[in-house]
């Protein structure tokens, strides 16, 4: 991955104060939430690289029968990832949970993460991710059959409730606090509620009163002036930045850099977005191989096009780009695609 460019990189976290993960530090607390297909070993070692100081994994199922297919192997590969190394397991069975978590210990993982937000339909129908919200004494359970399985941090990603009617955050807290759960990530809104509306930091704030657990906040963090708002608001010990980071991995430093100096960084010249994106397909194609890698890169190249300005600058120009990329079936076609884009982008950008 390319370096990042000079006004990024001369940065650092400034007052961001590290976050401590049971013997682990985190430094900056800036984390890159786990999202499944999207947060792969290429792109948490491009947000690592970009300011995130933690970057955790796609989740892993606790179902034993699944670790020996492709998705499950990528998804445990952590060779030359700097650590912390955190992991995310998902699944509704504490002895399954907990042998989930011996083995990613024993592959890699130096803390455990336990998913317990995920509003996804097809995790939920299991009784999985934030349908375990509904059963708090299964909850614990799964909880402390984790955290005594192993001997690394575990942490515990949440939401504030199956439904506005049932917030049980506070409860789930407890749980996690006598459980012996080092660290609680939670997006402000209940599963019922998914991505819409705006996230609930009162119930954050709320919860900040309650217990000294360190507290990532997570939701709706899409700019350094929002994490600066969510952690005043909150008190929140570090902020988690998930849909916000897909086509922007650069947002950490921007954020870190506010944070730090009451300052915005000046955004990066279309050359270095060429080159990081260019870098990041590549890492794609060989971390997957070319024919999967291809089509895999075609989600990223639309979340660059829809998410940093490269695709403000000419929509149309960039709706034909995606076009191109969408339609390729070979690494050098995209790549050409991408390059001929960027030098009628630099062309525009002279001439304005």
């Amino acid at each position: 991955m390319p370096e990042p460019p000079d006004h990024i990189a001369q940065t650092s976290p400034g007052k961001l104060k590290a976050l401590r993960i049971g013997s682990i530090s985190v430094d900056p607390p800036l984390i890159l939430a786990p999202m499944a297909g999207i947060t792969d070993r290429p792109f948490r070692a491009l947000c690592r690289q970009l300011g995130a100081g933690l970057a955790v994994s796609e989740m892993l199922s606790s179902d034993p029968s699944l670790r020996d297919s492709r998705k499950s192997r990528e998804r445990a590969e952590h060779a030359g990832e700097p650590g912390p190394i955190s992991v995310q397991i998902a699944g509704a069975d504490p002895a399954r949970m907990a042998a989930a978590a011996r083995w990613n210990v024993e592959h890699g993982a130096q803390i455990i993460d336990i998913n317990m937000g995920c509003p996804a339909k097809k995790v939920c129908k299991a009784a999985a991710g934030s349908a375990l919200l509904r059963d708090e004494a299964l909850v614990g359970r799964i909880l402390e059959a984790v955290v005594a399985s192993v001997d690394v941090p575990v942490t515990l990603k949440t939401r504030t409730g199956w439904s506005p009617e049932t917030r049980n955050l506070s409860r789930i807290a407890h749980l996690a606090r006598e459980s012996g759960i080092a660290m609680l990530a939670v997006h402000g809104r209940t599963r019922a509620c998914g991505y819409a509306g705006e996230a609930e930091l009162d119930s954050l704030r709320a919860l900040r009163a309650q217990t000294d657990l360190p507290l990532a906040a997570n939701g709706d963090i899409d700019s350094p002036e929002a994490a600066k708002r969510v952690l005043d608001t909150t008190g929140a010990d570090a902020i988690m930045i998930g849909r916000a980071a897909r086509g922007r991995p650069w947002i950490f430093r921007e954020v870190s850099h506010y944070l730090a100096t009451d300052e915005r960084l000046p955004e990066p010249g279309s050359d270095w977005i060429l080159d990081l994106l260019t870098r990041h397909l590549d890492a794609l194609y060989t971390f997957y191989g070319e024919r999967r890698g291809v089509r895999i890169a075609r989600k990223h190249v639309g979340w660059y096009c829809r998410n940093s300005k490269i695709g403000s600058i000419d929509p149309p120009a960039a709706g034909q780009l995606l076009e191109l990329i969408n339609g390729a079936d070979k690494a050098r076609q995209q790549i050409d695609a991408i390059n001929n884009y960027f030098n009628k982008l630099q062309v525009t950008e002279a001439a304005a």
